[in-house]
């Protein structure tokens, strides 16, 4: 494997801790000079790897929804009825260990409301990411119907987008209340609408 080179690495790094600070405190409040400082590059070179705060952004999006897709395509592609590769989706929600919890770090959950009306070139990634997103969960259900571990439905791709929306709420309602009982409720609600 050719190893990136010292600029791509550099950028990369940008990007890894960009995305760390957005979690904390967003799109906006994210001050460019902080991110330089927090990634060991000198001040004044942010524009060398991207034209605008807004070309970062798009950047680390892309990098995020292509991380995620590929996640979600390892428990595609998993060897299990439809029914445990819902399951362990859902699992994924309600996880506490801070790496692989959704919900801490989903930048859905973070910043769909806050640049949604600022970028709209940062919107169609997002919005982009979330029909594939969905794309992926239909054919779990799909597959869990034909295999008798899902509940026939019928219309898989309606119910695939309201059950991202009811975890993706869920979600929401976790970090404002700093509780998981949304989330729970959201497994049971699942739990109760889809598996026989």
């Amino acid at each position: 494997m050719i190893e990136p080179s010292k600029s791509e690495q550099t950028r990369q790094r940008i990007l890894t801790t960009g995305r760390k600070l957005v979690l904390g405190v967003g799109f906006t409040g994210m001050g460019l000079q902080e991110l330089l400082s927090v990634s060991g590059v000198p001040k004044g070179s942010f524009y060398h790897y991207f034209a605008s705060k807004e070309a970062f952004g798009c950047a680390m999006l892309d990098d995020y929804v292509a991380e995620y897709l590929e996640r979600l395509d390892l428990l595609v592609a998993a060897p299990l009825s439809g029914g445990e590769r819902l399951k362990q989706y859902c699992q994924a929600w309600l996880s506490r260990d801070a790496s692989t919890s959704i919900p801490e770090n989903c930048l859905v959950v973070k910043l769909a409301s806050e640049i949604s009306d600022m970028s709209e070139d940062m919107r169609l990634i997002f919005d982009a990411g979330v029909i594939a997103l969905d794309e992926r969960i239909e054919r779990i259900l799909r597959e869990g119907v034909a295999d008798g571990s899902i509940k026939p439905i019928a219309d898989p791709a309606e119910a695939a987008r309201l059950l991202y929306g009811q975890w993706l709420g869920a979600a929401i309602l976790s970090k404002l209340s700093k509780s998981q009982q949304s989330l729970r409720d959201a497994l049971n609600d699942t739990s109760a609408r889809f598996f026989p």
